[in-house]
């Protein structure tokens, strides 16, 4: 599909998939989307042209690719697979891509069903947030088989500035588990750190200036350090989002065997913050619960 304009459903319109749907309609494809709450899907064909759909099987209806951007395993089960799911709409050879962060069995059930209805299947998760959809340079993680891989690739550039064909069905979720488990353990000693440089009494601008260009430094520290010494957190990646990825994390650990003690511990620290009523807040909120 490279360099040719394709019929695409895009389902899901949130903090995410809202920008990168925009980015496939500006690339000059045919968009139809579809949101749970239609109000919001109306608002952005109001804003960036295209049309909404009543249903996922209506956005899917004549559809080259449909993408997926919800919230959680029960909320792509539901777009896909039950009444009115866009499977029951797609025809055969059709892409289906799912940028949504979930377990690794329901995208394997997915590639499984896909399968067996004839559709190139899937799961690219993401990384880089809501400010890497809007600026088109996420990082897309990719499980599927090549033939589905590479349909989905010249479609995903519109929005993904690094794409990844990792593996079979599900390896694509099983990467951004290890993405989330480095992000946990980055940010529990970055929230350390700067704890310990205000108990020594050390100028945190300083601090960075002189740490930031060496070993220690981390995508983290380079956009976390100077927000979480300001005590901001009312933007980026939510805790509750967190704890969602990290609970799926930990599920497939008890599966394959992994042993993720630091990953546990940060999650229930998770649980900390959230209780503190820090679950909208963005996850470098770790420190918080750090006394100062």
């Amino acid at each position: 599909m490279a360099g040719a304009m394709a019929k695409i459903g895009f389902i899901g319109l949130g903090v995410m998939g809202a920008p990168m749907a925009r980015h496939l309609l500006k690339a000059g494809h045919d968009v139809t989307v579809y949101n749970r709450n239609p109000a919001r899907a109306e608002a952005w064909v109001s804003e960036h042209g295209g049309r909404s759909a009543p249903t996922p099987a209506a956005a899917a209806e004549d559809a080259d690719a449909v993408f997926t951007c919800v919230g959680a395993d029960p909320d792509l089960e539901a777009v896909t697979l039950r009444q009115d799911g866009c499977f029951r709409a797609m025809r055969k050879g059709a892409l289906f891509v799912d940028h949504t962060t979930v377990s690794a069995r329901i995208a394997r059930q997915l590639a499984a069903e896909g399968k067996d209805r004839g559709l190139l299947v899937v799961d690219a998760p993401v990384s880089g947030g809501q400010a890497g959809a809007e600026n088109g340079t996420l990082a897309a993680m990719c499980g599927g088989t090549e033939k589905a891989v590479a349909a989905a690739a010249p479609l995903m550039q519109a929005y993904a500035s690094r794409i990844v064909h990792i593996g079979g069905a599900g390896a694509g979720q099983t990467t951004k588990m290890v993405n989330q488990i480095c992000i946990a353990g980055v940010l529990q000693g970055l929230s350390e750190a700067l704890r310990f440089a205000q108990a020594s009494d050390l100028d945190t601008e300083k601090v960075f200036e002189a740490i930031s260009g060496g070993a220690a430094a981390s995508w983290q520290m380079l956009n976390r350090w100077n927000s979480m010494a300001a005590d901001s957190f009312d933007f980026g990646f939510a805790v509750d989002w967190m704890r969602k990825d990290l609970g799926l994390t930990l599920d497939e650990a008890r599966t394959n065997g992994a042993s993720l003690p630091m990953t546990a511990m940060v999650d229930q620290f998770y649980a900390e913050v959230q209780a503190m009523g820090g679950g909208r807040q963005d996850t470098s909120s770790l420190v918080r619960r750090i006394k100062q």
